[in-house]
């Protein structure tokens, strides 16, 4: 068994009367990978930095073995104190070469050590910063959201760096692909409490969804427990003339622990505001280019894009991601070429840096632009502060000013600004940045349910392989060179032979591939079997309306189960009603599991 190297025992801490912490526990074991998970504002960071040792709780014990050394990467790293990059990442290392493995580092993540810190993007600081924690080969690394603003081949690089450190790892991300390949063990953080789950974190979903529910069932049995005992309260003490003072008491600490059962905060009910059909062909763009200083960094980029379509756009920082999305939409002008914009269209965008929220703007401004507070969603009026509700603002959060908000909050508003605004046309600049999980989870929903076209850039490969249904990006073979590929993203990988950027970037992040002989526009070789058989072809075909089905059948049951007088006048009624959404709900995803695996077998088939 591995020795424990960092503990923290019963963790209790508050802010402002509030308890953040209730007997909060972690344990860090050599070698062990964890990743630290929650909702925004669960304090992750925080139980991060107690177990740094740069926050104090009010109570509990935290135990590191003497002789550990930790090094723990913040999410905003300060460069101010150090001359130059170098300086930075070989601040407190040692004379054993460590030194060297810092600069060394840093040139593999693109940076000079000579370089001054004034002036550099968040992903060069966050580049340094990692370079520092990992140069250091510490027995315990914490890091606090690694892979905000690097780009896909850096990290790549990070995930085999990790992956090859005998140092035990505490790791929080929102990238779901990047928690899966480096983590073994996950420990979330849920109303003040931390429950571990002993695996990695591609077990998790499905591992807190189960507990939810099984929550959920707990808390109605005591309900369904209180309710008998009011019962036997009404009649049962009058009929006997007496009372039964210990189970008065009872049923008392039972209403006791049903009003204090912390509830797990409800998911964001964000919604896609629909705007009008635009026209069969959103965007055709024809021999576009574009140089900046002489550099060209859209060289003869030709595509058209259907209404319908959901296209992710993938490259390193840099490349030109969003220069080629500003020409698409109009928003800049070809230096060679022709954009042709459809009938019709209603362009929505989200950008990355949020340029849209102000500092001291109103939170209720950035949804409406200032013109009061009502907004119209999907043709129904609707309070602004009822809006934002459905984003997990609290109704007294839409007055703030918006330099009050989290990095969390002030991504979730960003989103709430876009999505009230109707569009048959999204473009959404790396959305995902300071989501938590859950929201990411809704966000996704959303977009798979929007009928009109997307244009995503985002570094999150996750998000794009359950969105897009094909990708451009850079050619491996010319600079300014830009192709589209069908598929997600990891179908992108296969047929373009490498990871954008892993070709010539990074040094080390992992083997590179060799490129294909054939060229994007090349259908790949097929395989004897080249179409569905007649029963996976006949299941296509009639799933949909299985599902649809299900789906109406789902809605009766739940309509029928929010009558909240259903379970006093029937609890038999109620019961069965329960039981029988259960069942369907069951059906409805194997269904769209069946369907969505037939779905991509076909594709494969096609080519």
């Amino acid at each position: 068994m591995s020795a424990l190297l960092l503990t923290l025992s019963d963790i209790r801490l508050t802010f402002g009367g509030e308890a953040l912490f209730e007997g909060a526990n972690l344990n860090v074991a050599e070698r062990a990978r964890i990743a630290l998970v929650g909702r925004n504002g669960s304090g992750k960071s925080t139980l991060m930095k107690i177990a740094a040792g740069s926050v104090e709780a009010d109570s509990g014990e935290r135990f590191m073995h003497a002789g550990v050394t930790v090094r723990y990467l913040q999410q905003e790293p300060d460069l101010s104190a150090f001359a130059t990059l170098g300086d930075y990442a070989s601040a407190g290392l040692d004379e054993t070469g460590k030194t060297h493995e810092a600069e060394t580092m840093l040139r593999e993540l693109g940076l000079d050590p000579s370089l001054a810190p004034v002036n550099l993007s968040g992903g060069e600081l966050r580049r340094a910063a990692i370079a520092q924690a990992l140069a250091a080969e510490p027995d315990v690394l914490l890091l606090d959201e690694p892979t905000n603003h690097l780009d896909l081949p850096a990290i790549a690089w990070l995930e085999e760096k990790l992956r090859g450190l005998s140092s035990a790892i505490v790791l929080i991300s929102h990238d779901r692909r990047f928690l899966e390949a480096v983590t073994n063990d996950t420990v979330w953080i849920d109303r003040g409490a931390t429950r571990a789950t002993g695996q990695g974190f591609k077990t998790f979903e499905a591992w807190r969804d189960k507990f939810l529910e099984e929550e959920e069932a707990s808390l109605h049995k005591l309900g369904r427990k209180i309710v008998a005992e009011e019962h036997w309260m009404r009649y049962g003490v009058t009929a006997r003339r007496k009372r039964n003072m210990r189970r008065v008491g009872e049923l008392q600490t039972l209403r006791k622990t049903l009003r204090e059962a912390r509830r797990v905060q409800g998911a964001a009910a964000m919604t896609v505001q629909a705007g009008g059909a635009s026209g069969k062909r959103a965007i055709v763009a024809e021999n576009i280019s574009k140089s900046y200083a002489g550099k060209k960094i859209i060289d003869g980029f030709s595509v058209e894009i259907a209404r319908g379509d959901r296209i992710g756009l993938v490259g390193p920082n840099g490349a030109g991601k969003t220069t080629l999305v500003n020409l698409l939409t109009g928003a800049l002008a070809p230096d060679e070429g022709k954009v042709t914009l459809g009938t019709n269209l209603e362009i929505v965008s989200l950008d990355q840096r949020r340029d849209r929220l102000k500092p001291d703007m109103r939170v209720a401004d950035a949804v409406n632009d200032g013109t009061g507070d009502w907004v119209e969603i999907n043709g129904e009026k609707r309070h602004v502060a009822s809006y934002l509700k459905d984003f997990l603002f609290g109704p007294e959060q839409w007055r703030q000013p918006v330099n009050a908000l989290s990095g969390g909050e002030r991504g979730r508003l960003a989103l709430a600004a876009a999505l009230a605004r109707p569009a048959n046309l999204l473009v959404l600049d790396e959305p995902t940045n300071d989501l938590d999980l859950e929201t990411l989870e809704m966000l996704e929903e959303q977009l798979s349910a929007f009928g009109g076209t997307l244009l995503l850039i985002s570094h999150d490969r996750a998000f794009l392989d359950n969105l897009v249904t094909s990708v451009i990006t850079t050619d491996p073979e010319k600079s300014g060179r830009w192709i589209r590929y069908a598929g997600g993203y990891d179908e992108m990988v296969v047929q373009r032979g490498s990871a954008p950027g892993l070709e010539s970037g990074l040094e080390g992040a992992m083997p590179k591939q060799k490129p294909k002989q054939t060229t994007p526009a090349e259908k790949p070789k097929t395989t004897a079997k080249t179409k569905l058989s007649y029963k996976e072809q006949y299941a296509l075909d009639n799933l949909p309306n299985e599902i649809d089905q299900l789906m109406h059948e789902a809605a009766a049951l739940q309509k029928q189960l929010d009558d909240p007088s259903l379970f006093t006048r029937d609890p038999a009624a109620f019961d069965k009603a329960a039981k029988a959404l259960a069942s369907t709900q069951e059906k409805l995803a194997a269904k769209e599991e069946e369907w969505l695996s037939l779905e991509m077998k076909r594709e494969a088939l096609e080519g």
